[in-house]
Parts: structure tokens; sequence; C-alpha cells
């Protein structure tokens, strides 16, 4: 597949000069700052979308999962635990139940709220559940031109993407681990058309500067998702210095906890 000569509507809707537009941030389920977080507010909720849409961020990252009652809502573990110290999981509750036990922390949003609620917002999605699949390619199909699906599972990824494709919108994407542990096995054997093919059909590479001992993001993975037409993005990156490093290195992207601190060090 030959590189890419447009960028998809998600990447496209800010791109100016790639000499000039600095790395993109997302903000990593919302932003919850010390006070935000004094009060009870939690992440992937309506008031932590809410701040970073203020801060000035433009791509919110979420998760989402499925309830009892089959609602797709922005939730990132399996359990409450966590979050509220309620030992059940999203999947046993119904969204009623789940939407009062969050009501004190921020606000529970399902995936449908959020892209109505935050119209000028691009979601970038990781969808956590089988259950969830269809369901959220479903309902991100109208507004694909402004949502990145992604997954760690790429069976669920590919599942969602076909989902909204269905529905009549095809959003970006980025792999997940299959795909990842394709790629950089591309990257070792030094072969351009395995690199290219590990590339295609992808907008973003959304991956961690290192998992474990071993260091993902180097210098020809860039140059190679780069070559193709597709984004690089680095997750979780909160402390300043390693966000203007990154931005050297040629990333596209940073994905953080504070989208305030970041867009202030990256503009």
């Amino acid at each position: 597949m030959p590189p890419r000569s447009d960028p998809h509507p998600y990447l496209a809707a800010t791109a100016g000069s790639e000499a000039s537009r600095p790395p993109r941030v997302l903000a990593h389920r919302g932003l919850v700052a010390a006070d935000a977080a004094s009060a009870g507010v939690a992440e992937n909720t309506r008031a932590a979308f809410a701040a970073a849409e203020a801060a000035g961020a433009l791509y919110l990252e979420s998760d989402c999962r499925v309830t009892a009652d089959g609602e797709v809502v922005l939730f990132h573990d399996a359990e409450l635990r966590r979050v509220t110290g309620d030992p059940r999981r999203v999947a046993e509750l119904s969204l009623r139940e789940l939407s009062a036990i969050m009501a004190g922390r921020g606000g529970l949003l399902t995936l449908g709220e959020a892209l109505d609620e935050f119209p000028q917002a691009r979601f970038n999605i990781d969808v956590k559940s089988a259950k969830a699949t269809d369901p959220a390619g479903r309902i991100v199909a109208p507004h694909a031109h402004r949502v990145l699906l992604t997954s760690f599972s790429d069976d669920y990824r590919l599942r969602a993407l076909r989902s909204a494709e269905a529905a009549g919108g095809l959003p970006a994407t980025s792999p997940g681990q299959r795909g990842i542990a394709r790629l950089l096995a591309a990257v070792v054997s030094r072969s351009r058309s395995l690199e290219a093919r590990a590339l295609a059909g992808l907008d973003a590479l959304q991956i961690p500067e290192r998992q474990g001992p071993l260091r993902v993001l180097n210098a020809r993975l860039l140059d190679a998702a780069h070559r193709e037409g597709v984004e690089v993005h680095v997750w979780t990156v909160n402390d300043p210095q390693r966000m203007v490093t990154l931005a050297d290195r040629g990333v596209d992207g940073v994905v953080t906890d504070r989208a305030d601190l970041a867009l202030a060090t990256l503009s």
C-alpha cells in the first residue's frame, strides 16, 4: 500500500505545517487536577473531559465498556474498586446504577453522550471488552471524522471498525498489541516491505516508549511510520522534559494525564 496522500480527518482537522506544528496533546482520561481529585472527581467523567477541554485540549482519550443493560459507557477498569471502592464490575451494573454511583465523582458519560456533549472534541476511544465492539462501532459511525478507535486487542479493534464501517463511517485507528509486535518484528528485520505491510490501514501508532526492558520507540520505527503516513503518539507522558525530548525526536503526539501542562510546554 503506498504512503497516505491525505491524513484521516481525525488528524487532518488541525494539521498544519509539519515543520511547525507541535505534537498533538491527547488528554488521557480527561484532566483531573489535584483540587478536583481532592473533591472526588474521577477520570473518564464529564467533569474530567470538561476540564481538559477548558485547558485547551482538542483530543480526549477514553475507554469504553458495556453495562448490564447494554449501554456503552466511558470507563477504564473492568470493576469499580480503584475508582469508587466498589468491588462490583461495570458489566454487573445497569446504566442507572452506575450513573448514581458516579454522580458525585464527576458524572458518568455514555459514549453517545460524550460525542454529543463535546462536539468540537476529537475522541480517542480504547475498546475494553468484546461486548463493546459492535455497539461502539455503531455509535461512533456518524462521528467517524473525529474518532480514533483502538484497543489492546486487535480483534476488538477490527470488530469495532467493521461495525462502524457497516453503519456508514470509518474512524481512524491505531493497532493493538499484536499489531505493534508485528511492526516491531518488521523494524528489526529492516525490511521496508514488511514495515509497510505492518503499517497498512493504520492512521496512528500509539505506543509506550518502553515495555518493561523492551524499547518500543526508536528512530527506525519513527522513520517507517512517517514514511507510510502514520503518526506516532507516545503514552503516558507526564514529565515536561520528556515531552520536549519526544517532540525533538519527531513524535507526533503525547498522551498525558496533564494536558494542561503538556499544552503549556509544547505550544
